[in-house]
């Protein structure tokens, strides 16, 4: 009956799978629909007469897919006044139409493969599983990449995710495609073959449920991680600038005889810290003797250009940085932002797009120059606390798998301030989600630091330890996590995802024959 609905109305039914997909995301997780969904879209690909067909079903899958769960887009287009409110749902939508093709690209080249080797549905869903590696991984890096809500992370609750640590995040793509397979195979009375194949996919889920990260050792630097809970509606705003301080300073607590390292959010304080001593001294005097703290703010630059035949400093553009600043009121290292948003922090074409009245969500003239890439900084020691080696990744750069670690000089923990209050109540906890499977990947914990939520600490094993909810002012304190040996993935990278697809491909190519 369902194969039957399907042949039917099969642009609606890939439409309606793919919107349901999404459910399996954050906040619902509900994963067990996403399999459902995916395992009525491999039915659907075997079904198609054509090409075209093929094509059109993964797209239409898509849409509906990237459509609900990017829908928190729209919120950001809230914030800036010279930007069209009501665009940021158009926005969702064009976006979606263009993440589709990769799926679409996917069903389009398992579908003629299948047709072209007369491959049996075992050997397809290998070959699908590879291909949707294939083109996820695609979406990743093309024109900057999109690497939101890859299909892994709805593995993140059933333990199964432990698997990245060996084949990364687009190789649990591919388990997820199995797993779905496994329901198709069963819906195609082949109940063994799907057995066959969720068997190993349970005995990873038991595996990640029984591999928890080490406990946090007694004797660990204390954090203390900070949530002013400021909006983006007060955040820029010039009047609200000594209430925002008086929230962060609060929240950071009485400097006390132990050292502790305290993180604020990205873009946290309105101030250059290079070229203002007394911001650096109003921070430094929240610090005690041993303590370090960790903000968000921007580093400017200026070039002199001439009005009226008097040269004058113009601003030229900006990083966005992490600061550690020191109880003697130093800088003690600086990261700058390496992956920008696109039309966030900076605008594309803005000799084309500026005179039509775009411009970028971040407020300001000048656009975000991006940073040289991951670094680690070395936080001095001091009396009680050893040194120690931080990674930074801001805000939307932690979603990119195998790009977050400076393999040749590895952390001890990564920290992640992040100013997630442009998206709503979806993307914030989506985000989430991505930084831990950041943490499962390179075995090393993430601090994340967010002004309305969500900030966590993450351990070695992705799990989350402390966290501070959606639109709560507050502050966590624990000892750091410790982290992990490196990992496989840690030690090569998204090479691992690759071979994983070889292999799905060698599989496909083994069992051509078999169950037709």
């Amino acid at each position: 009956m369902l194969q039957a609905a399907f042949a039917r109305h099969p642009k609606i039914a890939a439409l309606l799978a793919g919107f349901l997909s999404a459910t399996g995301f954050a906040p619902l997780n509900l994963w067990p629909v996403a399999l459902l969904c995916l395992a009525a879209l491999i039915i659907l690909v075997l079904q198609a007469p054509d090409r075209r067909a093929a094509f059109l079903r993964g797209w239409l899958f898509g849409v509906g897919h990237f459509t609900l769960g990017l829908n928190w887009i729209a919120h950001a287009f809230t914030f800036q006044d010279s930007m069209p409110h009501w665009f940021g749902y158009g926005a969702v939508v064009l976006l979606s139409l263009y993440l589709a093709v990769y799926p679409g690209f996917a069903t389009l080249a398992a579908w003629w493969l299948r047709r072209r080797f007369a491959l049996s549905p075992l050997a397809f869903l290998f070959l699908f599983a590879a291909c949707w590696t294939a083109t996820e991984f695609l979406r990743a890096t093309l024109f900057t990449g999109f690497a939101w809500n890859p299909l892994g992370v709805v593995l993140l609750p059933t333990g199964a995710a432990i698997a990245a640590t060996v084949i990364g995040t687009y190789g649990l793509g591919a388990l997820v495609i199995l797993a779905a397979g496994a329901l198709m195979l069963a819906v195609h009375g082949q109940a063994r073959l799907g057995g066959l194949i969720a068997a190993p996919l349970l005995l990873l889920a038991l595996l990640g449920w029984l591999a928890p990260a080490p406990p946090t050792p007694a004797g660990a630097p204390r954090i203390r991680v900070v949530q002013p809970n400021i909006g983006q509606d007060e955040k820029y705003s010039v009047e609200a600038e000594y209430r925002n301080f008086a929230k962060l300073s609060t929240l950071s607590g009485k400097p006390r005889p132990a050292p502790r390292l305290i993180f604020w959010p990205e873009a946290a304080i309105p101030a250059y810290l290079d070229l203002e001593p007394d911001w650096r001294a109003r921070l430094a005097g929240l610090l005690g003797p041993g303590d370090l703290l960790m903000t968000g703010a921007d580093k400017v630059y200026f070039k002199a250009v001439e009005e009226n035949g008097i040269l004058v400093n113009k601003l030229a553009g900006a990083n966005n940085s992490v600061w550690i600043v020191t109880p003697q009121a130093t800088i003690a290292g600086r990261y700058s932002k390496a992956h920008l948003v696109p039309y966030g922090e900076y605008l594309p074409m803005r000799h084309i797009l500026e005179p039509i009245g775009l411009s970028r969500l971040v407020p300001g003239d000048a656009d975000f120059w991006p940073g040289p890439g991951p670094q680690s900084l070395t936080l001095p020691a001091t009396l009680g606390r050893p040194s120690l080696k931080m990674g930074v990744q801001i805000c939307y750069e932690i979603i990119f798998s195998g790009q977050v670690v400076d393999a040749g000089n590895r952390p001890d923990f990564l920290f992640n301030p992040s100013n997630d209050a442009w998206f709503g109540s979806w993307g914030p906890v989506q985000h989430l989600a991505q930084a831990r499977l950041r943490a499962l990947e390179e075995g090393i914990p993430i601090i994340r630091a967010t002004p309305t939520g969500v900030s966590a600490v993450i351990d070695a094993r992705g799990q989350v330890v402390r966290s501070l909810g959606l639109n709560r002012a507050g502050y966590l304190e624990s000892g750091l996590p410790p982290a992990l040996s490196p990992t496989l993935f840690a030690r090569f990278g998204n090479i691992l995802s690759v071979l994983f697809a070889l292999l799905l491909l060698g599989a496909a190519i083994a069992t051509r024959h078999r169950s037709r």
